[in-house]
């Protein structure tokens, strides 16, 4: 069985970084093949599963704004080639947008709540005349990553319709990938691997059984990635200060 592996490579790294701690060394060098090879075995029934393909979609980093984060992105994604971690990495593209917005604070459950004013810190219109639970505007530089959900989705079905796969595994629990493996799961066996700490998306679920069925589902926990590094030197990469 040909197993395709494709990977929405920052739905996979905020996943790590919330499961293992933002400033803990020893999860971000990940070996990528390793780690699905180690899920494929725990959570699988595909006894004869071979990983024949990893795609990786993911995303330059913008130097201007984060030249050292631009640096240490560039020897990873040339140690997961180099190594033979991934077969092939797919770009999207970081696109940096001012956005304005209110302040806002965490709830309960993570909920955003508005922040407004009072004391000790409050509102005055013209008059000096105090402005109760008036909201703070702020103007802030937004950057976002765009197209590795799409190039994700193109992977994995033109793999599956054109036979090059026998099953895929998809890491993500991004829910724009609802149709995408609602149809891929229709060609070829599906396992759906959730990176992130929190639910399943409810668009990912589904049966066993749906379509060509044999399909299963995985949440990642800390030890799958401290247990699935590259080696320190990968290729002629070595794995930067900290990670």
């Amino acid at each position: 069985m040909r197993v395709g592996v494709y990977v929405d490579g920052y739905n996979l790294y905020y996943g790590g970084r919330e499961l293992c701690g933002r400033s803990q060394p020893g999860w971000r060098w990940l070996d990528i093949r390793a780690i699905a090879q180690r899920v494929l075995v725990q959570a699988s029934t595909w006894t004869t599963a071979t990983i024949d393909r990893v795609v990786y979609c993911t995303a330059r980093i913008d130097a201007l704004t984060n030249p050292s984060g631009q640096v240490d992105q560039d020897t990873y994604l040339k140690a997961l080639l180099s190594s033979g971690s991934v077969d092939h990495i797919e770009y999207g593209k970081y696109v940096a947008r001012l956005k304005h917005a209110p302040l806002a604070v965490r709830g309960k459950n993570n909920r955003p709540i508005v922040a407004k004013a009072a004391w000790p810190i409050m509102v005055q219109d013209s008059s000096s005349s105090p402005v109760p639970d008036a909201q703070f505007l702020v103007s802030v530089l937004n950057t976002e990553e765009k197209g590795s959900d799409v190039n994700v989705a193109s992977h994995l079905l033109i793999d599956a319709l054109t036979g090059v796969i026998d099953a895929a595994v998809v890491i993500s629990n991004d829910s724009d990938l609802r149709f995408p493996i609602q149809k891929a799961r229709e060609l070829v066996p599906v396992g759906l691997i959730n990176p992130q700490k929190g639910y399943r998306a409810g668009d990912l679920r589904g049966l066993p059984s749906d379509g060509v069925g044999n399909h299963w589902w995985h949440q990642l926990d800390p030890a799958d990635f401290t247990s699935s590094q590259l080696p320190p030197t990968a290729g002629k990469y070595t794995c930067p200060a900290g990670w």
